[in-house]
């Protein structure tokens, strides 16, 4: 372990900084953190955020693309800032200090100036957020009160920690971030995704602790953000889980995904869970699934679209965080206990979202309405055809689309989805990619900002057959949870039933717009113009970097067959979806 000191304090732009300061874990492993806080004596609730992307590694150097696109949109992220402590998916201290908190943040071990073995989400990580809550929480610049917040990584470890219920965590701020490693991150519906190890090369592994000199430095302190030695190839690959055979080790929902996976029943801390509609397969779900889930007494949902990092920086965003969080550490009467528990920001075509307050999710006048498939002229109504005849497609080919006449009334969709479909395969198994569009009067597909990639639908769904078996105690009809334990292998030309669930969604389809049903055996690609981003190593085709091309997880003698889906009378496919009626 290198044997830095901390940094004498500085006073600079309005705060008191101190950067490395070391924090010793119970096991021995000293981490590093940045603390800002207002100038002067003082007691202040704080913010903490643990997480292996580099304290001192500004968005600007390190996700220049996302950056440029933020302060594009949205200028004022840039506005009453140096932004020189602009760090990737944490909050900017010149906009919280000035507000009365602490913010202090820490990299995780194995990360960044924090040594260790690095091995996202570990259950020891998670030992660790705890220990320094508690740490924060007796500093003589603490009131004691510690509240979590961030993007995505940092998001995730305020699910996982209340595993250990640190009695100084008085509040979380969820935003964008997964409640289950297994079926939101390495498998999609039991879909081996290519975004875990890719992403892990491009982000967490340049980052590792004892990269040194080979990694950047801080521009504020000339530091250097991985760490003071350096060290060889070999050694950094021998401290650092292996992603690539990660899902090839466990292709199962086991023991090694349950130990890094939310226990959402421990989730009693108030918190506000920010999801993003564009954000399928990753984020959206765990954002529900853990509002719903835990028992927290005081727990709220906000959903949003755009990009993954954008509304969290923006004025707006920021406004509702430090509300949030004004009431839980300051104990501030400023009506958040009164604030509906449920803030939909509501999609239409156009990039336009209209903010609506409601109490529940799913929201209560929900009318789940089966829109069924019909082989005959490949349409989509809420009338249960009479046919029987099955259609087919080529798993790696274009696939069936199933289209309703233009809308002669708005519809709203907001809420989960699932579909139901008898299907069968040529192979021992098949892929099922499924896609909810939206096309113009003019026949051009609606796309939208997602939180990763410019152009997505409106929502998506997956699930490999052989991995069918549903939970009967978490399933219900708009939510089918499959255990992930097992694979059933199909018998070729068998037909077997799916239930497959889509990710949250929301979208009002105007008149004359039509809806299209997509059932693909590959990956959906929209086949506009691509686009990259500098943090990831490929171009976004319309599911961003969650692709699942991984020839070994999907080899074509298996899943590059014939899939036919099947409309036997009582067994009609629909897709259910979660209609709102108009006001």
């Amino acid at each position: 372990m290198d044997k830095i000191q901390p940094e004498t304090p500085v006073i600079a732009d309005g705060m008191h900084i101190e950067w490395d300061i070391p924090i010793e874990m119970s096991d021995g492993i000293v981490l590093r953190a940045d603390l800002f806080r207002p100038i002067g004596d003082g007691r202040y609730p704080v913010i903490l955020s643990m997480g292996p992307y580099g304290k001192g590694y500004l968005i600007q150097e390190g996700w220049p693309s996302a950056w440029e696109l933020m302060i594009k949109y949205y200028p004022e992220v840039a506005e009453g800032s140096t932004n020189k402590y602009q760090s990737w998916e944490v909050v900017d201290p010149e906009k919280w200090v000035p507000k009365g908190y602490a913010c202090l943040r820490i990299d995780s071990r194995g990360s960044g100036r924090s040594p260790g073995f690095l091995d996202y989400w570990q259950p020891r990580e998670t030992e660790d957020v705890a220990e320094c809550i508690e740490w924060a929480a007796v500093q003589s610049w603490s009131t004691g009160n510690i509240g979590m917040n961030g993007i995505s990584y940092f998001a995730v470890n305020q699910w996982m920690v209340a595993k250990h219920s640190p009695p100084s965590l008085k509040a979380c701020c969820i935003w964008e971030g997964f409640s289950d490693l297994y079926r939101e991150v390495w498998f999609n519906g039991g879909i081996a995704n290519d975004f875990g190890p890719n992403t892990f090369e491009m982000q967490g592994a340049r980052l590792q602790y004892g990269r040194g000199e080979n990694g950047p430095r801080n521009p504020v302190t000339g530091q250097l953000v991985t760490g003071d030695v350096t060290l060889s190839e070999e050694e950094l690959a021998a401290n650092r889980f292996n992603p690539s055979s990660l899902q090839r080790d466990h292709p199962f929902d086991d023991e090694y995904y349950r130990a890094r996976t939310a226990d959402l029943s421990k989730m009693t801390v108030p918190f506000l869970s920010a999801g993003n509609w564009g954000g399928q397969p990753q984020h959206p779900r765990g954002n529900v699934e853990g509002f719903v889930r835990a028992p927290a007494e005081q727990k709220w949902l906000e959903m949003h679209g755009f990009e993954h990092w954008t509304s969290f920086y923006t004025d707006a965003g920021i406004a509702l965080q430090q509300r949030f969080f004004d009431h839980f550490l300051k104990g501030a009467d400023n009506g958040w206990d009164k604030e509906p528990r449920v803030q939909l920001h509501i999609r239409h075509p156009g990039e336009k979202f209209v903010l609506r307050m409601e109490n529940e999710w799913p929201i209560a006048r929900t009318q789940w309405t089966k829109f069924y498939l019909d082989p005959d002229g490949m349409g989509l109504s809420t009338q249960e055809p009479s046919t029987t005849e099955a259609v087919s497609f080529e798993a790696l080919g274009e696939g069936l689309n199933f289209t309703t006449p233009p809308l002669e009334e708005p519809l709203e969709i907001t809420g989960q989805a699932a579909a139901k479909m008898v299907v069968s395969s040529t192979t021992t198994d098949a892929d099922l990619f499924l896609v909810l569009r939206v096309f113009d009067p003019q026949g051009k597909e609606v796309l939208f900002r997602g939180s990763m990639d410019p152009k997505t639908p409106v929502a998506q769904g997956w699930l490999r057959a052989s991995m069918r078996k549903l939970d009967p105690e978490l399933s219900t009809p708009y939510r089918p949870h499959h255990t992930m334990d097992e694979t059933q292998p199909l018998e070729p030309g068998v037909p077997v039933p799916l239930d497959i669930e889509f990710h949250p969604t929301s979208i009002v389809v105007p008149v004359g717009y039509r809806l299209v049903f997509t059932v693909l055996g590959r990956d959906f690609e929209h086949g506009e113009e691509q686009n990259s981003m500098s943090n990831v190593k490929f171009s976004m085709k319309g599911c961003g970097p969650f692709t699942h091309t991984n020839e070994f997880y999907r080899p074509k003698e298996i899943f590059g067959g014939t899939t036919t889906i099947h409309f036997d009378e009582g067994s009609r496919p629909y897709v259910l979806l979660p209609v709102i009626p108009a006001a």
